[in-house]
């Protein structure tokens, strides 16, 4: 497999991207193990930072995510991991995790 360069924690981000709309659904952390599941099942499997545990996209919400196409950027610190979602990805119900605009700052 490619070099990809892990953080000092051993982790990646994640960017969780719509295969077909290309819309941007949410952005999490994979570890080596989470990266193998993901490939070896097709299904999306990430690294829970706060609960120091791999986790199953979906696997209480029933919202998985079955994986496409994993892609690493020029630098191969951070993947691209393309997704037919079952549901929402974020756990606020949202279609993606990216649904608060921040206002451009205003002029005086």
């Amino acid at each position: 497999m490619m070099d990809l360069k892990w953080d000092a924690a051993g982790l990646i981000p994640a960017v969780v991207q719509d295969a077909t709309t290309r819309q941007v659904l949410m952005v999490a952390w994979m570890n080596a193990e989470a990266l193998r599941l993901t490939r070896e099942t097709g299904e999306a499997h990430f690294w829970s930072r706060s609960r120091g545990e791999l986790w199953r996209k979906g696997a209480t919400s029933g919202n998985i995510q079955r994986v496409a196409s994993i892609w690493a950027d020029c630098d191969g610190d951070t993947l691209l991991v393309q997704v037919a979602p079952a549901g929402p990805a974020c756990h606020t119900g949202a279609v993606s995790c990216f649904f608060r605009e921040v206002p451009a700052a205003t002029q005086d």
